[in-house]
C-alpha cells in the first residue's frame, strides 16, 4: 500500500491496517528508522505513578517467593494445573 508524505511530515495509515491492528485516534506509535526503513509500532504508555505501583507489587512478590509464601512453577502447565485445582 502506498501512503503520501503530507504537510508537516504527516502520513495517513491505510484504514485496512488501522482496522487490522485495532488502532484508534490518540494511540501512540513508536517511529524508528534503520538502514533507510521506517517502521511504526503501536505502544502503550503508562503513567509513572502506575509503573511505580507495579514495581512495588513485583518487589513484594519477589520477597514472598524468597520467603516461600508464594509458589513458584517450573512451567505454564504446572501453573494452569494449580489454578484449576483451587
Amino acid at each position: 500500500m502506498l501512503a503520501e508524505l503530507r504537510q508537516k511530515s504527516q502520513v495517513t495509515i491505510p484504514k485496512k491496517i488501522v482496522s487490522k491492528l485495532g488502532l484508534n485516534e490518540g494511540d501512540k506509535l513508536e517511529v524508528c528508522e534503520m538502514d533507510g526503513v521506517i517502521t511504526l509500532m503501536p505502544v502503550t504508555v503508562y503513567p509513572k505513578k502506575y509503573l511505580a505501583g507495579l514495581r512495588s507489587e513485583i518487589e513484594k512478590a519477589k520477597e514472598e517467593i524468597a520467603c516461600g509464601e508464594r509458589p513458584v512453577f517450573d512451567n505454564l502447565d504446572a501453573l494452569v494445573c494449580a489454578l484449576e485445582t483451587n
